[in-house]
């Protein structure tokens, strides 16, 4: 009877071992993470102009991500933003845009996310990011407005480095 309990609480543990390991490896390779660049020409601003180059980040971080996004604005300006992807309903903060302070994210699938991006706690913009089903294009389309009140729409287009 001993060696039965034995085996069953071995067993178990190696099963609680392995979906310990499922998650993580799970987490690690979500399509999302990886190095994201703008291709401007396939891109499209409106109001433009667009940016001269944009490259974003991905990491896996808990139960979502951590994004850095860099670039070189219209303008020549070093621009910078990071925030956090968790899927919990929650606002969360974001760092480096003049025109969103937080956001809000919801997971539609495997390669689609919503944001609801928010100023002061006001809805400013709405995001959604589609990855292609090779996972090596990233589509993010925005509507809403900008810092300075200008209604704002594009699609930018990322490609996986």
């Amino acid at each position: 009877m001993r060696q039965i309990r034995l085996v069953i609480g071995v067993v178990g543990f190696m099963a609680l071992l392995g979906a310990a390991g499922f998650g993580v490896a799970s987490a690690q390779g979500d399509p999302h993470v990886g190095t994201w660049a703008v291709n401007v020409a396939k891109s499209k601003y409106t109001p433009g102009p667009p940016p001269k180059e944009q490259t974003s980040v991905w990491t896996a971080a808990g139960d979502g991500f951590k994004v850095a996004t860099k670039g070189i604005g219209a303008t020549g300006q070093a621009t910078m933003t990071e925030f956090s992807v968790i899927f919990d309903g929650k606002d969360h903060p974001a760092k480096g845009s003049p025109d969103w302070d937080a956001n809000v994210a919801k997971r539609v699938d495997s390669h689609t996310i919503e944001f609801t991006r928010k100023k002061g706690g006001k809805a400013v913009q709405t995001a959604t990011s589609v990855l292609s089903k090779d996972g090596k294009t990233r589509t993010v389309t925005t509507t809403g407005v900008n810092a300075q009140g200008q209604k704002i729409s594009s699609v930018a287009v990322y490609e996986k480095k």
